[in-house]
């Protein structure tokens, strides 16, 4: 069996609220995915995926399922269900305790939602497209109260290390400008933790943690598709102990 690794977010949180973020390590797959890829579609052996997920399944006494997702970079959120079936969307939310809501990435931004009561989670994958578009949005959407929301930014590919073209910073017409700094020629240096703080403060969300890790510069912890190309997932997690 493999002995899943991840760490806990230095994040406040709710009594009987859970959150993990899984590393690359501990896991049975073999290079180019090692070694604890979490994901199906990146062309692993799908015995070792299994293999995985059942180990980080089996380390979280509070957790009874996980919700996986299909994500297809759109803004679309589901409620989460009894995690026997993959849903389609970008973000999962639940009310139900047992029950994680996750998300895989591997330099897109994965957003970890828990209101003040204890009472609702939520976990969302924001790329770029669909921060554009509104996942984020959409996700806080499902909460009462966005005053009363704290979100966690999990590992993504840092400003230093995101060069985009000058159609992603269009995108964002709202942006404050430091969140594109010049690259080479007209390329340019995104930054998604900043994106994503400033449209969720503009939307009401003041407990925002996290924002400092970077998938492509760690990599003895993080898988980075814009680093490695064929590589693994990581998963970020958050439940309501059961």
């Amino acid at each position: 069996m493999p002995n899943a690794e991840f760490f806990i977010p230095q994040w406040d949180l709710p009594a009987g609220v859970g959150a993990v973020v899984s590393t690359r390590s501990g896991g049975c797959s073999s290079a180019p995915w090692d070694t604890n890829n979490l994901a199906f579609h990146v062309g692993d052996k799908p015995q070792h995926v299994a293999l995985n997920r059942h180990a980080l399944l089996a380390s979280l006494p509070d957790v009874r399922a996980i919700q996986w997702l299909e994500q297809i970079h759109s803004a679309d959120v589901a409620r989460a269900c009894s995690g026997s079936v993959t849903l389609t969307a970008d973000a999962g939310f639940t009310q139900d305790k047992g029950l994680a809501c996750a998300v895989m990435t591997a330099d897109c931004l994965p957003v970890l939602f828990c209101d003040d009561a204890g009472t609702q989670v939520a976990a969302a994958h924001a790329g770029w497209r669909g921060l554009a578009d509104g996942v984020l949005l959409n996700t806080l959407a499902t909460f009462p109260d966005p005053a009363a929301v704290r979100v966690y930014l999990g590992p993504a590919i840092g400003p230093q290390a995101f060069e985009v073209g000058p159609e992603v910073a269009r995108s964002f017409p709202w942006a404050d400008s430091g969140h594109f700094r010049q690259g080479r020629g007209d390329r340019l240096f995104a930054d998604l933790y900043g994106l994503a703080r400033q449209q969720l403060n503009s939307a009401g969300v003041r407990d925002i943690t996290g924002g400092n890790l970077c998938t492509y510069t760690q990599r003895e912890l993080f898988y980075s598709y814009r680093r490695d190309g064929q590589t693994g997932r990581m998963a970020s997690l958050i439940w309501l102990a059961r």
